[in-house]
């Protein structure tokens, strides 16, 4: 399936021609291209699907943790835990091909967003200048990192840096919360009365990894930049803080590292999405938890090597000795 993937998508890779806003109007009349951060609109690619045709969600449906029979124990979910608010699991096994979801978390507009391509889950607070906005999936790419867009001014928006680069949004940086990647077990068994999002009413194979074996592939999906340096791997997995990076391998070594003031701990228990045709066959990659001094869950993000050089070039590589 990713080998369909790779050569659909290296069909629909931009030319220089197709490179360009003039090109891209007719399907984004809306969008405001003289207002951008973007130096080179070579960087920017298409994924394969046009705008939408990843569909983002609205409104989903919840049930309570206990109802749920379809989810392996090491599934992934984005647990999403507000202060006056019922605990949220977000399944991986929806958010692949979902990739955003736009929901209310007590009185908090989210947008719980996954990036395949570069493992990338963070979920962001979708209320900027007293504006409430509602994501898409853009069909674009920057760095292998999803584009998305907001539906109110059509500004597109880098997923990974949570910042949007083209339209009247651009420059502006939307808030990030401090939720975490972890198996379905460990979700359900601090919450057994949790909600878990219910399957959504689309014709999709969920459950099933588009990606098989993406993360032990030598190279990521349509991306020419530079590869990371001291010889980390492009496709291993870094916790990153801020402007840091922890090797995950570092990190399931030590277990509980107290670094440059954050606390990071890790335990068995997640399978990577991205591994085994099914995701409850991923190999345990472990999840991870990001606390400060005073214990209080951090934002973060579980992305790959590549990544993280990207968008942070001058970034902190958190080697230890």
């Amino acid at each position: 399936m990713f080998k369909r993937l790779v050569l659909a998508a290296t069909l629909a890779i931009a030319t220089p021609a197709s490179a360009n806003p003039d090109f891209w109007k007719h399907e984004w009349p809306r969008t405001d291209f003289s207002r951008t951060s973007i130096e080179n609109w070579v960087e920017i690619m298409s994924g394969g699907p046009p705008k939408d045709g990843i569909p983002a969600l609205r409104d989903p449906q919840f049930i309570r943790a206990h109802q749920e029979t379809r989810i392996g124990d090491t599934e992934p979910v984005i647990t999403v835990e507000i202060d006056g608010a019922e605990p949220r699991a977000y399944p991986i096994r929806y958010l692949t091909w979902h990739e955003i979801v736009n929901d209310t978390v007590g009185d908090i507009p989210v947008a719980v967003t996954f990036c395949p391509l570069c493992n990338s889950g963070i979920t962001f607070d979708r209320r900027v200048a007293g504006r409430i906005l509602t994501f898409g999936v853009s069909g674009k790419l920057r760095n292998s990192d999803m584009v998305m867009y907001d539906r109110e001014t059509e500004s597109w928006w880098q997923q990974a840096i949570g910042q949007g680069i083209v339209g009247e949004m651009t420059g502006v940086t939307l808030t990030t919360l401090p939720t975490w990647m972890e198996g379905w077990a460990q979700f359900k068994a601090r919450n057994p009365d949790g909600l878990v999002m219910a399957e959504p009413a689309f014709n999709r194979r969920y459950g099933i990894n588009p990606y098989r074996q993406y993360d032990t592939s030598k190279r990521p999906f349509l991306y020419s930049g530079e590869m990371p340096p001291h010889g980390i791997a492009p496709l291993a997995r870094v916790v990153r803080v801020g402007d840091r990076a922890w090797p995950l391998e570092r990190l399931r070594d030590a277990e509980d590292l107290t670094e440059a003031g954050v606390r990071i701990t890790w335990q068995p228990g997640q399978a990577s999405a991205l591994d085994a045709g099914e995701i409850s066959q991923g190999r345990d990659v472990g999840s991870i938890r990001v606390r400060d001094a005073g214990g209080a869950d951090m934002p973060h993000d579980v992305m790959f090597a590549f990544a993280f050089h990207a968008f942070w070039p001058d970034g902190t590589w958190m080697l230890g000795e």
